[in-house]
């Protein structure tokens, strides 16, 4: 291997990694969702759901949740392209086509309900809250499944990709012991 090679190689590892990481925030995001914050909520009364999902809309706005957001999606792109000879490409492949799914979902279901939530305005002055929760939580909450099916799929995909990227080039080391031991 020459320097150029192994320079090349380390960087798609970092990049690998980096989108591993992203991955793994992502989906620990929408998990937390389905595993606690929306069954939590399903106990509340309409007023108290809608306040609290505004609020949490509002403030998981911000660069650091839209640089994991976007970073799991660029750095997987990138990634993919930086492995598309390696025998490993079918993961992180894989990986690319579940999280831009869980990233159109998200733009198609999730965000429009989201905004429907934010236009039904101040939760004490909304006239009929029940039809408002009707409205956005079932559909939400499944659609939020999904997103956190898929984006687990998508890290455990990157996951095996790097566990593969990072271990040793052994086919020279086999074909000369194969070679070798045919001489015996």
């Amino acid at each position: 291997m020459t320097d150029n090679s192994t320079e090349r190689r380390g960087t798609a590892a970092g990049v690998l990694g980096a989108a591993t990481v992203a991955m793994g925030l992502i989906a620990g995001v929408f998990y937390i969702f389905a595993c606690a914050i929306m069954p939590s909520l399903a106990r509340s009364d309409d007023r108290v759901f809608i306040e609290v999902m505004q609020n949490i809309n509002d403030v998981i706005q911000n660069p650091v949740f839209f640089l994991s957001f976007l970073g799991a999606l660029v750095l997987t792109a990138v990634s993919a392209r930086q492995l598309r000879v390696e025998p490993n490409r079918w993961w992180v492949f894989t990986a690319l086509a579940a999280y831009t799914l869980v990233f159109l979902v998200t733009m198609a279901v999730n965000i429009p309900l989201n905004n429907q939530l934010a236009d039904a305005g101040d939760p004490s002055r909304i006239a009929d809250p029940a039809a408002v929760r009707d409205r956005f939580e079932d559909t939400w909450v499944a659609w939020n499944v999904v997103r956190a099916l898929l984006s687990t799929l998508a890290l455990a995909c990157l996951a095996r990709a790097l566990f593969l990227y990072r271990r040793p080039q052994t086919s020279a080391y086999l074909e000369s012991a194969a070679g070798s031991s045919a001489s015996r």
